[in-house]
């Protein structure tokens, strides 16, 4: 696609309220399997799109589209490429407080309320660890109450064990704060 096609595309991607959809919107890119790879901008997928290295698997449901001259591309939400690629992984999936809060769902560990923050079970003034095992998404209540006590001091226990996430989509979504809801069917969310 020359630059001028792509000058041509851009003003036409806007969302009901003027906002541009090139850098707040997200497309989740599959493998030629389906595994999920990453989110990528919505420009990065409509180039794939075009120049023929990707296909759209769903489309959003408000049904807009980028126009150029002559070619209209409807907005994706997920794309496929049409090559398979070996992507090496890690054998840990890193904890960022994106992929603890949707491990624990957006639920308190301690009260099953919405989740606001993340909380050490031990905490670290008592020696505990920053990592899967210790760390659950908290809401503030519960994380003001708690301090740095331990469970048995406050005589609360937890909802879940806290553990690592296993598969390849952990990593996508330790990147992502919100998943589009026709991402779900992919990503296998409930699988932690």
């Amino acid at each position: 696609m020359t630059r001028s096609a792509q000058q041509a595309i851009k003003p036409q991607a806007t969302t009901e309220s003027g906002s541009s959809l090139w850098g707040r919107r997200r497309v989740l890119l599959l493998n030629a399997t389906f595994e999920p790879l990453t989110a990528i901008s919505v420009r990065r997928a409509i180039v794939l799109i075009l120049r023929e290295r990707a296909e759209v698997v769903h489309t959003e449901d408000a049904g807009r589209a980028v126009h150029s001259v002559d070619t209209v591309v409807p907005i994706p939400s997920v794309i496929r490429l049409r090559t398979y690629i070996r992507v090496p992984y890690r054998a840990v999936v890193p904890m960022t407080r994106a992929a603890l809060m949707h491990r624990d769902r957006f639920r308190c560990g301690y009260c099953s309320g919405r989740a606001t923050t993340i909380d050490h079970v031990v905490p670290r003034s008592r020696g505990g660890a920053h990592g899967w095992d210790n760390c659950v998404a908290c809401c503030a209540s519960c994380n003001h109450r708690k301090a740095d006590r331990l469970l048995a001091e406050l005589g609360w226990t937890l909802h879940h064990n806290p553990t690592a996430p296993k598969g390849h989509h952990w990593r996508l979504l330790s990147t992502i704060k919100e998943i589009d809801p026709s991402w779900e069917q992919y990503l296998a969310v409930g699988a932690a």
